[in-house]
């Protein structure tokens, strides 16, 4: 188990250790500034943040001292002829769909390369791109090969995209930018395999490379597409929320779906539902997985779409052992009344029998012993919009 996290908040970098049963806080980098994910590379020592500044924009900062201090590190920006398709649900015109410019919106989540590739680096955006460095961040490249996929328009590098139909349809979370746009959020890479990971889209679905990004195919058979119509039949548009997999077992695939829970056994050939709504396990953010039991998983549901925040005013975390024909309610040492905690998509991270979750009003929980009880370790964080170990 890891006795260190970090986590990004609205106003800075946290980073806590586990001394004496206790967890301390060592850093606060960053001060005043939102901090969309930060995390560790274990590869190299090295600790990373994604800032969203409010007058600047979005860049990476990273510290090699434990936290001490922060650099800059090679910034992400999309090339020059960079576009995406801003038309979502629409047929195009006679004119063709509506074109943007791609900008950065929004740094959404990393995502640290295999051992035998000591300097790569994932990056997922806002919107939609896919970034990759193999210099420890000094640069990035857009994996074109995904960004020019048909389902979101083709090549618009070249082309006006006239005639294609977007698949990628956007997220609210670009809304803030004035832009209705689709985002990388989640991003596994496979410890057996470095040409084999996977991506998730909000809102397109999981998406899978098993040659290094050099082609890429759709994987959600079985799941429901929220909204849209034959939803049991659709490649595309797909509301994942968030998605993990077993590390040292990647057949066993989850993730946390708009519309329930998703589990594959298959390495994300087909999925199955297997939420219980009987015990509030439906909606929700974020999920964890087991390292080593891929049929162990655990969710922290919330009350649904309209309400975000803890059911029935108690917060509990459900947890499976057997890839979700069954669920337990795990309230030992949380909150069980006048509860109103949202737990965003990064918020949940597990390492041993170690988790922890931290919600968006501040409220930081962790346990030792697999979800079994809880112990509270701070009330008054900023926002918080990821916990991981470190």
């Amino acid at each position: 188990m890891s006795d260190r996290l970090i986590l990004g908040t609205r106003k800075g970098t946290f980073i806590l250790e586990n001394r004496d049963r206790r967890w301390h806080q060592v850093v606060h980098g960053h001060k005043g500034t939102n901090v969309a994910y930060a995390a560790f590379d274990p590869r190299t020592g090295t600790y990373w943040s994604a800032l969203d500044h409010g007058h600047w924009g979005s860049k990476l900062s990273r510290s090699t001292d434990g936290g001490q201090s922060w650099a800059d590190a090679g910034q992400i920006k999309y090339p020059e002829g960079a576009k995406y398709i801003d038309a979502p649900f629409t047929e195009p015109g006679p004119d063709g769909p509506a074109i943007r410019d791609a900008r950065l919106l929004k740094l959404w989540v990393l995502q640290f390369g295999h051992e035998s590739q000591p300097g790569r680096i994932y990056c997922g955006t806002i919107p939609g791109g896919l970034f990759v460095s193999n210099d420890n961040g000094e640069s990035w490249e857009l994996n074109r090969p995904l960004w020019n996929d048909d389902s979101r328009g083709g090549d618009l590098f070249t082309t006006s995209g006239k005639g294609k139909k977007q698949l990628w349809f956007g997220t609210p979370a670009s809304a803030s930018a004035g832009e209705f746009a689709a985002g990388i959020h989640s991003i596994a890479v496979n410890p057996a395999d470095p040409k084999h990971y996977m991506i998730a889209v909000s809102c397109a679905g999981v998406v899978e490379t098993r040659d290094d990004g050099q082609t890429w195919a759709p994987r959600n058979k079985g799941v429901g597409a929220i909204g849209m119509p034959n939803p049991e039949d659709q490649t595309w548009g797909h509301d994942v929320h968030f998605l993990d997999w077993c590390k040292n077992d990647p057949r066993h695939v989850w993730h946390q779906n708009h519309g329930g829970v998703y589990y594959s056994d298959n390495g994300a050939e087909s999925w199955k539902c297997v939420d219980n709504k009987d015990k509030g396990i439906h909606f929700g953010w974020p999920i964890a997985v087991d390292q080593n039991d891929g049929a162990t998983a655990w969710v922290v549901p919330q009350g649904g779409d309209q309400s975000r925040m803890a059911i029935g005013g108690g917060l509990f975390v459900g947890r499976t052992h057997d890839g979700g024909k069954t669920w337990e309610q795990l309230r030992e040492g949380l909150p069980q009344e006048w509860c109103f905690d949202t737990i965003y998509r990064h918020g949940l991270h597990n390492s041993g029998d170690r988790l922890a979750f931290g919600s968006t009003n501040g409220n930081l929980y962790v346990s030792d012993n697999r979800g079994e009880s809880w112990m509270t370790v701070g009330h008054n964080f900023p926002p918080i919009h990821s916990v991981r170990f470190a």
